[in-house]
């Protein structure tokens, strides 16, 4: 199924009488959902956009890249770095705005701009019982109601099929710039991210990558040329400077994963405190790379080991099996938690139609 409109996605999920497996371009499914495919690909087209407002309405069906022509445009972006992870799961396909905000993909500018949902505004999606559901605002100045909002970002489907988007978007910066801090071990060069991130320099990325600690800053040239400085003289260690294009491509590779494309294993995302991003590391004894000052690891490893992924986070964060075969993909769900999600999934979608079994 490929509805054209919202009515038409309404009709098709009303009239449905099997399980819904929910697709934008396929590009960043998890999980062991089945069912029959429904494709919002189709629902696609910008619906308004305010360049002055710093505001975007869309249909959850265009594709990322169209969001992002638009915008580059008029010199602006989406501040939360959505990534693209085609080349990490080994697949192709053409990322939608939909997908990026029901899996609430967020980049290594969260750290200062938030992540998809706190860019979010409002959202039209179709429940499991095929009703049209509104909430929030076409623009800043007229955002009500937030909470479907944010609970519809990073559901992944499982309580409603989005069908249009607004969010509020940010300027381009007139310069970039990233300090690349080398010769720090692990330890050293985490810590480093984290005293970069406490300072009152506004740093919009810090990063660990191939043994090189990662420091971004953006803004006007003159104060991103200040607050280089600073960081250099705060960090220490032997550092060089990437600008603009170069800076760009750095944390492209940040962004996407791209050191572990194409290896083989097993690849794990885990969120945790920065201040125990090392030890965690040290316990599962994998190949790492590191965002958001070390609250965010990419983790590498043979398969099979989720149970030890699992065991080792245990009261220090949680995992996802972003790559790999066979376990459950999300980490166990705290009872009070899991009562929870039940009733929230009894209301959104009664039948329990849609992207069945996306938490195996």
């Amino acid at each position: 199924m490929r509805p054209k409109t919202e009515t038409e996605l309404a009709e098709a999920i009303a009239g449905t009488r099997t399980p819904l497996l929910l697709r934008g371009g396929g590009t960043r499914t998890l999980g062991h959902a089945v069912g029959e495919v429904l494709e919002t690909g189709g629902l696609a087209g910008v619906e308004l956009y305010e360049p002055g407002a710093l505001t975007l309405v869309v249909r959850a069906g265009t594709p990322l890249a169209e969001v992002d022509r638009v915008l580059a445009a008029e010199r602006q972006r989406l501040a939360f770095e959505p990534p693209d992870l085609r080349g990490l799961l080994g697949r192709e396909g053409v990322s939608t705005i939909g997908g990026v905000l029901a899996a609430n993909a967020s980049g290594p500018r969260r750290v200062q701009a938030g992540a998809a949902r706190d860019a979010a505004l409002g959202v039209r999606f179709v429940d499991g019982a095929g009703t049209v559901v509104k909430n929030g605002g076409r623009v800043m100045k007229n955002v009500t109601g937030y909470d479907l909002v944010k609970l519809l970002a990073g559901s992944r489907g499982t309580l409603g099929v989005l069908s249009e988007v607004s969010f509020k978007v940010q300027a381009l910066p007139e310069a970039e710039a990233t300090l690349v801090i080398e010769g720090l071990d692990r330890e050293a060069g985490l810590a480093a991210l984290r005293r970069a991130l406490g300072s009152p320099f506004d740093v919009s990325g810090a990063a660990r990558h191939s043994g090189r600690s990662l420091v971004r800053v953006e803004g006007m040239a003159g104060s991103v040329a200040y607050r280089l400085g600073r960081l250099r003289a705060l960090l220490g260690g032997e550092a060089t400077v990437a600008e603009d294009a170069a800076s760009a491509a750095l944390w492209r590779e940040v962004r996407d994963v791209a050191p572990f494309h194409g290896k083989p294993g097993e690849v794990w995302r885990i969120a945790t405190l920065p201040t125990l991003a090392a030890e965690v590391v040290a316990r599962l004894e994998g190949q790492a790379l590191w965002d958001w000052g070390g609250g965010l690891i990419w983790l590498l490893v043979e398969h099979g080991r989720g149970a030890e992924v699992a065991a080792t986070l245990a009261g220090r964060g949680h995992a996802t099996l972003v790559r790999g075969e066979g376990g459950p993909v999300f980490p166990p769900e705290a009872p009070e938690v899991a009562a929870l999600v039940a009733g929230l999934k009894a209301r959104f979608d009664p039948r329990g139609i849609l992207n069945r079994g996306m938490k195996g």
